[in-house]
């Protein structure tokens, strides 16, 4: 069977090292076999439910440390499950507003059901309000994230618009593409900038050097760093430490990422200097004029 193309879907410049050496290539390993068995994306969603099942079952017994390596690795094993997933339906061409909806759920309900665990675990009225603290926040940085890496790919391609997500009767579908695009509005002006520039790959380019650091720092919301910080919290005793990782910390690098993003938008848009509605000159470029 001839191999499937590089998945070119990701910029390096913005990945978790853990996603460039360890889950990616863990992923791009496992995919021609998938592909030859004819298993399709979905499957592969649910199977990393069922891994990421058995972690949180794993976690129930953290206080001892074997069984919280155990929640570690099946964690890992959902991980690639989670990035495989996407590239079989990108290698088959069967992405569907089900799928896209089917592998953000299971995300956050692996996620939910550790969180659970951990509290039942517990077992203190303190610790069920801080997990569920922990889980509303972790819902909306990982919303925010995926909306900002999104947006960072489609420039670097030098994409102005997003394509709209293909139509779904599914209320549940509709729901988690419009919480998807909360970011958008705000966002709007540089990709007004981008479809308007005459030279737009110019563009492109200089939003991808100054937008990549912001970026980097928004990629300690991935699930790779939460894993490690759910194990890590676990071998020190106390669960309690990964919820006010999530609340504080992770909340903190949110705000300032999106900020940072947002500041760079608009200096080059700034730059630019063109009037509403007016294309600009392709002979310049946008970093002579910042």
């Amino acid at each position: 069977m001839t191999a499937p193309p590089p998945d070119r879907s990701r910029d390096r410049r913005i990945e978790d090292p853990t996603n460039l050496w360890i889950i990616h290539p863990a992923g791009r390993a496992l995919l021609p076999g998938f592909l030859a068995r004819g298993i399709s994306a979905n499957a592969v969603s649910l199977g990393g439910l069922a891994l990421g099942t058995a972690a949180a079952l794993s976690y129930s017994q953290w206080h001892a440390w074997p069984f919280a390596l155990l929640g570690l690795l099946f964690s890992v094993g959902w991980l690639i499950a989670d990035g495989l997933d996407g590239m079989i339906a990108r290698a088959t061409g069967t992405a569907s507003p089900l799928g896209r909806a089917l592998d953000g759920l299971c995300d956050h309900g692996v996620f939910a059901l550790i969180y659970v665990v951990l509290a039942i675990s517990v077992g203190t009225t303190e610790g069920w309000i801080v997990a569920w603290a922990a889980g509303a926040a972790h819902a909306v940085q990982s919303n925010l994230y995926e909306s900002e890496r999104a947006r960072f790919h489609r420039r670097c391609k030098v994409v102005a618009v997003a394509p709209p997500p293909a139509p779904s009767r599914n209320p549940l579908v509709r729901l988690y593409d419009h919480a998807a695009g909360t970011l958008d509005r705000f966002a709007y002006p540089f990709d007004d900038a981008l479809r308007r520039q005459g030279d737009a790959t110019r563009l492109a380019d200089a939003y991808g050097r100054q937008a990549t650091a912001p970026m980097r720092l928004l990629s300690l919301l991935t699930a790779n760093v939460r894993v490690s910080a759910i194990f890590l919290a676990c071998l020190a005793g106390s669960p309690s430490l990964f919820w006010w990782f999530e609340l504080v910390p992770l909340t903190i690098i949110l705000v300032i990422g999106l900020i940072w993003h947002r500041v760079v938008e608009t200096r080059l848009v700034q730059g630019l200097g063109i009037p509403p509605g007016q294309s600009a000159p392709s002979e310049q470029s946008p970093t002579q004029r910042t």
